[in-house]
């Protein structure tokens, strides 16, 4: 991966020119209609156009199909939140372990265009001088970088921008630790400019709910800190205490009421899932949904998944990894909801940072209260979020479990339930049993943001899922764990063949998807 490159693709969206691309990335700026030099650096133009391909790209917003590639037919469905009714290719694809490098190449790419790209040029242009602005390009960098190491293992970090030919990947290890380092400077530099009153700079390039509050994005890095601090839990438990409890006891904070919570509000773009479910039918409510919402007869569904038009008033997922002889099959089972009808995209959730801190102390971190009353205002703060009644009843019930996953056009499909545990916590029951009902509840929280999802499955294996039915890894994959990590694309490795091979020795396995990353132990919970 040469800077030269991802430059030239970064700049074709950067709000800083009115121009299109040309062959020569140094030609840009030659354009007579383009921005001057001194009209770039009024109102800091020249820092601030970088940041909205940050925020549309974390998640990319359009177009929707390259959304799908990156995200929609693979973690999000490896996660078990949803499932695609189309046979792509056959039915040899992502969704039955013959991992395609043609889709997963998005995922790649599209982070390091621009996200990582922008935050590059943003420190270039702002640390030492405008450190706001670096301290903010910091968050947003580890917010959409950690998902690019959670995918792959270990990439480009901190030899971004290397002028060299071969440019080497940091371990998944070296990557958390500098993550774990900036967010530290972020924090400080925000904080300071909060104690003095200061007033943002930012306002008018938030694409956050936050307005430019420097307070609210101090809550965002504590909380995606305790986010990262919990990833690490089975590999480094003393790193993950220690960086769990600092995120809790700054003194701002975590994110504890529902207008904390992180959120790309676009002035244009809807959740691009909206198109590819209620316009492409290309994704459906999963059977792993369909099986663990319908169990507890939960409130929150009909915010998530449409009914069935081939049931009606039933919700119908559909099994991942099975046999699809024509889309017709299960196109008309449920489609994603209301949840993606929105300008507002959630990345991440108060909800989730009731479940961290609950996780944490079940490990015995100090987290500002206990295990049980943290997992029972999660339950509360994602009915409020997603405007569902009844949250003390759903919450006390320790009867409902997961029902059994029926196809009622394939029988082959059906599975007994995997799932027993209730969703009433229990004093009396094992730190196993209650981390099971803490990432289960995490898990219905966080929907539809797959990503996260299928992190919290591999750490810790909870929600149990439906195997696939159809494996075609050609053995590096197994159907008992599933895909682990997506392998190096080919433009990577064609482009920076040296640097790939540094990441692939220090992966610990072979370069496919049934390689677990540095934090994906095999070990016990507890």
């Amino acid at each position: 991966m040469k800077l030269n490159k991802i430059a030239k693709a970064a700049i074709c969206i950067s709000l800083l020119t009115a121009v299109g691309c040309t062959g020569d990335f140094e030609d840009i700026n030659t354009n007579p209609n383009g921005f001057t030099p001194k009209e770039l650096e009024q109102d800091f133009n020249s820092i601030k156009g970088g940041f909205a391909p940050m925020f549309n790209n974390i998640q990319v917003l359009t177009p929707e199909w390259v959304y799908q590639l990156q995200q929609g037919l693979s973690c999000d469905i490896w996660s078990g939140y949803m499932a695609t009714p189309t046979g792509f290719a056959g039915g040899i694809n992502n969704t039955t372990y013959s991992l395609v490098d043609g889709w997963n190449v998005y995922n790649w790419d599209y982070a390091y265009k621009y996200v990582m790209f922008n935050a590059y040029d943003i420190a270039n242009k702002s640390k030492g001088k405008y450190d706001q602005f670096y301290a903010l390009s910091l968050i947003l960098k580890v917010e959409g970088m950690h998902r690019v190491t959670d995918t792959w293992g270990p990439i480009i970090y901190s030899k971004f921008g290397s002028p060299e030919t071969t440019i080497p990947y940091d371990s998944q290890e070296e990557v958390y630790n500098q993550m774990f380092a900036e967010l530290d400077t972020a924090v400080a530099e925000l904080t300071k400019r909060v104690d003095a009153g200061e007033a943002s700079t930012f306002v008018s390039t938030d694409l956050s709910a936050y307005g430019g509050d420097y307070k609210a994005w101090v809550k965002f890095a504590n909380t995606l800190r305790l986010r990262l601090a919990m990833r690490i839990v089975k590999v480094n438990p003393t790193l993950a205490k220690t960086q769990a409890e600092k995120a809790v006891a700054q003194k701002f904070g975590v994110f504890t009421t529902n207008a904390d919570l992180f959120k790309i509000v676009s002035p244009v773009y809807t959740n691009p899932i909206n198109t590819i479910s209620g316009s492409w039918l290309d994704i459906r409510m999963s059977a792993d949904m369909e099986s663990i919402l319908g169990g507890y007869q939960d409130p929150r569904t009909a915010t998530y998944f449409d009914t069935s038009t081939q049931f009606p008033g039933q919700y119908k997922g559909v099994r991942t990894g099975i046999a699809i002889n024509g889309k017709g099959d299960h196109q008309d089972f449920s489609g994603v909801g209301a949840v993606v009808r929105s300008k507002e995209i959630v990345l991440f959730t108060t909800a989730e940072a009731y479940f961290l801190r609950a996780e944490g102390a079940l490990r015995g971190w100090n987290m500002n209260g206990t295990a049980q009353a943290l997992y029972e205002a999660g339950i509360k703060a994602s009915f409020d979020q997603r405007g569902a009644s009844g949250a003390a009843a759903y919450t006390a019930d320790n009867t409902k479990t997961a029902i059994a996953y029926v196809d009622p056009n394939f029988p082959e499909n059906n599975s007994a339930a995997l799932n027993n545990v209730t969703v009433a916590w229990d004093a009396a029951a094992t730190n196993e049993v209650k981390l099971q009902k803490i990432i289960t509840q995490k898990w219905i929280a966080g929907f539809p943001e797959g990503q996260e999802a299928w992190s919290d499955y591999r750490r810790t294996g909870y929600p149990k899922l439906f195997p696939v039915l159809k494996n075609y890894s050609g053995g590096t994959i197994t159907t008992q764990f599933g895909v682990r990590r997506i392998n190096y694309v080919t433009s990577e490795k064609a482009a920076n063949a040296g640097g790939v091979a540094s990441g692939i020795a220090k992966l610990n396995g072979p370069d496919t998807g049934g390689t677990r990353l540095w934090w994906d132990t095999t070990g016990p919970n507890f």
